[in-house]
């Protein structure tokens, strides 16, 4: 009886060392799989608005009617800025997550269980039209500002270490990452705003923009988080609506995207200084967007798209971009091909999901001082 019980028992141990193997944060080194993280806590602006704006009641950033959402999951419009899904939820994939909620989800009573769920895997804080500082539209209830998004994320945490014990709440917020992709709302306010260009020139204006997010990533910190994946600024001289301006020879527009360089530079410098500061406690992935985006737009046919310049969903123009993406707007019939979505440069499914695989890239070209891999193995 023993002699037949050996082999069996031999190879439970063996699958339960292999169940404790894959748990090791390194294991894509060996693998090919990605490390695994607890939990996914998102925020920022539109790009990544899984739905939060629905719950706005006066807001009019919102996009939960057709087109958007035409390649998601039935074909529902849910709020996000895109025909399917956006970066946060295919960050979430990657690492087996599942697609943070919008937090303005679950404040009812019925979504008590839900809550407590996503406290622990993650939740979507972002909102369309939020900037870094607190500006017009979220003065007049359009969107909610980052100072808001953090504090709700207080909330969140809470619920996190009510359940959670000490040691193991630590544990889950030490290994789960903190996204944060936002700047270009407050950049589209300053060059629209005379007022802002007579308070400060450029320089000044970004340099307030890194000070200001540097104050929200601490508050994030002080409750714990380690982790974080910092996104920045595109190219947003070269969406659609602002290429359309020029009705000539729809170029970018060079003093928009000068301006979201410095801003990347003042984030850039502003991280270093934050981690020094924080004496290493903090590890971080800095995405530099801008040049992704911009080698993509210069060279598209190895990124699969045939079109970097004309919105997807829009109308009017030789770029569709003379509107918004409405109900009534003309949409284009193989988002794959295309790198917008809309006049504003909302991203489609196909590029938020190019623009990931870039940051999960083993190539240090964009990612700084680590690559997300990297980060999430540490």
């Amino acid at each position: 009886m023993p002699a037949n019980n050996t082999p069996l028992v031999t190879i439970f141990l063996l699958f339960l060392g292999l169940l404790r193997f894959d748990s090791f944060p390194g294991l894509q080194a060996a693998t090919g799989k990605l490390a695994s993280i607890p939990g996914l806590y998102v925020f920022g602006d539109s790009l990544v608005d899984a739905g939060n704006n629905n719950y706005l009641p006066i807001s009019i950033s919102k996009s939960n009617y057709p087109h958007n959402g035409v390649d998601f999951p039935n074909k529902k419009p849910t709020g996000r800025f895109c025909n399917g899904k956006n970066a946060a939820d295919a960050i979430a994939e990657k690492f087996g997550l599942p697609l943070p909620p919008p937090y303005l989800s679950l404040r009812g009573l019925l979504e008590r269980e839900t809550r407590k769920s996503a406290a622990v895997t993650g939740v979507n804080f972002a909102s369309g039209g939020a900037g870094i500082f607190n500006g017009s539209d979220q003065k007049l209830g359009q969107a909610i500002p980052l100072s808001k998004q953090v504090n709700n994320w207080l909330s969140i945490h809470n619920d996190l270490t009510t359940q959670l014990e000490p040691s193991e709440a630590q544990a889950h917020l030490l290994k789960s990452l903190f996204t944060i992709v936002i700047g270009s709302n407050d950049l589209f306010d300053y060059f629209g705003s005379f007022k802002l260009r007579q308070q400060s020139n450029p320089q000044q204006y970004t340099q307030l923009m890194a000070d200001k997010l540097k104050e929200q990533l601490k508050r994030i910190h002080y409750t714990g988080a380690r982790r974080f994946l910092i996104i920045g600024v595109g190219p947003i001289g070269c969406t659609p609506g602002k290429r359309a301006k020029n009705s000539t020879i729809h170029e970018c527009d060079g003093d928009a995207n000068m301006w979201c360089s410095l801003y990347n530079d003042a984030l850039v410098k502003m991280l270093q200084q934050l981690k020094q500061e924080l004496q290493g406690s903090m590890t971080y992935t800095y995405f530099d967007n801008f040049k992704s985006l911009e080698d993509i737009i210069s060279n598209p046919a190895p990124y699969g798209f045939a079109d970097v310049t004309s919105a997807c969903c829009g109308n009017g123009g030789e770029l569709n971009a003379d509107l918004p993406c409405l109900p009534l707007a003309k949409l284009c019939s193989d988002r794959t091909k295309y790198l917008f979505w809309d006049r504003y440069g909302h991203p489609t499914e196909a590029a938020a999901r190019t623009i990931v695989d870039l940051m999960l890239s083993d190539d240090s070209h964009y990612s700084s001082p680590i690559t997300l891999t990297q980060l999430v193995s540490t």
